[in-house]
């Protein structure tokens, strides 16, 4: 991999933070169809990392894409402000490593990478645009802690604004580098963005309407052939979800019924899938502002959370589990987590070379 770049504003090349009295830290930024999320972390010394900041706002970049494949001046400039903030919060924190990614929304627009160009210029923000592969695979580095090995197989299910990516991991098989192998993965070109533009709620909510989502879902789900030979372990209920997504994490808290959105609560629970199901029954039966009045929910989302809850269904019908893992994490903890692994292994290199004679640069 690339070497992630330099944050804006980060101290010179060469001088290592890890020497002072404070360990690095690290910054890790997703922009999204729907959502820019920035999380700032240092290495704890048990392993994983400790949060020092994060941030959040929904800025709807690829509102209207579907239908002009481009993305609009309201939503760039939406993404824009969310990204100058972050940027700000990056230099203040003067950060070892920071990595800015950007996902289906760029990737597909007309002005995608335009986009890219002028946040750079006008945020000092470097935005990548990564594959589908590579988005795939961060969800499921960022994810590792909630598969469990007393299952056979996971599917970690990783539900956007503008696409799902989904990735079966065996749980059975020897770590490569430290983590379970991944069988095979699939992007989907709908997330609860498009989705919920693709198949407008009108006035009512109905089941007729919501059906209709989960079923054109499953079908692209299905017409994927690569992970059929993992399809016997979870018909024989030997493996389990893992869903991550403001949609899945919002159903969680409609679940547990919370006065307000508690990522402790959240994260890492596990749901049945009649308690997926039941949970998103209850959202059909509220209308656009009572679920905008839900605190798990808000208005941010009241017209999402059922396109992602159909999403969810469509996969549990097509690769059936008894359980989900619910994420409250995901592509910012898998970009975090490979820039401290690619740092402890430059600098165990370095000190094999140190003690093999070859000078090493300071």
């Amino acid at each position: 991999m690339e070497e992630a770049p330099r944050a804006p504003g980060s101290p010179v090349r060469g001088r290592d933070r890890s020497l002072g009295a404070e360990p690095p830290c690290y910054a890790a930024l997703d922009l999204g169809t729907n959502n820019c999320r920035l999380l700032i972390a240092a290495p704890a010394p048990a392993g994983g990392f400790r949060v020092l900041e994060a941030y959040s706002r929904i800025v709807r970049l690829g509102e209207g894409l579907t239908q002009s494949g481009r993305l609009s001046e309201e939503a760039m400039d939406r993404a824009l402000a969310a990204l100058k903030v972050s940027g700000e919060k990056v230099r203040r924190r003067r950060v070892a490593k920071f990595r800015a990614i950007a996902t289906q929304a760029c990737r597909i627009a007309e002005n995608g990478q335009a986009f890219v160009n002028r946040v750079a210029h006008e945020t000092g923000v470097k935005l990548q645009i990564i594959s589908p592969q590579e988005e795939a695979r961060l969800s499921v580095t960022g994810c590792l802690n909630l598969l469990d090995d007393r299952h056979e197989a996971a599917l970690v299910v990783d539900v956007g604004g503008g696409s799902t990516e989904l990735s079966w991991v065996d749980l059975k098989a020897p770590l490569q580098a430290g983590t379970p192998p991944v069988r095979a993965w699939l992007s989907v070109p709908i997330g609860v963005v498009t989705l919920a533009e693709r198949f407008p709620e009108g006035d009512v909510a109905t089941e007729a309407w919501f059906r209709e989502m989960v079923d054109h879902v499953k079908a692209q789900i299905a017409a994927f052939r690569r992970a059929d030979p993992m399809k016997p372990i979870f018909q024989a209920d030997r493996a389990h979800l893992v869903g991550t997504s403001g949609a899945i994490t919002s159903l969680a808290g409609m679940h547990l019924r919370l006065p307000r959105y508690d990522r402790n609560r959240v994260d890492g629970i596990w749901m049945t899938r009649s308690d997926c199901e039941a949970a998103a029954g209850g959202l059909l039966a509220l209308n656009a502002s009572e679920r905008a009045a839900q605190p798990c929910i808000g208005p941010d989302r009241a017209d999402l959370v059922l396109a992602g809850a159909a999403i969810l269904q469509a996969v549990q019908e097509e690769w059936p589990c008894s359980r989900v893992r619910v994420a409250d994490r995901g592509l910012r903890e898998g970009i975090l987590l490979s820039l401290m692994a690619e740092r402890g292994q430059r600098r165990r290199r370095r000190r094999r070379r140190g003690r093999g004679g070859t000078k090493v640069a300071a």
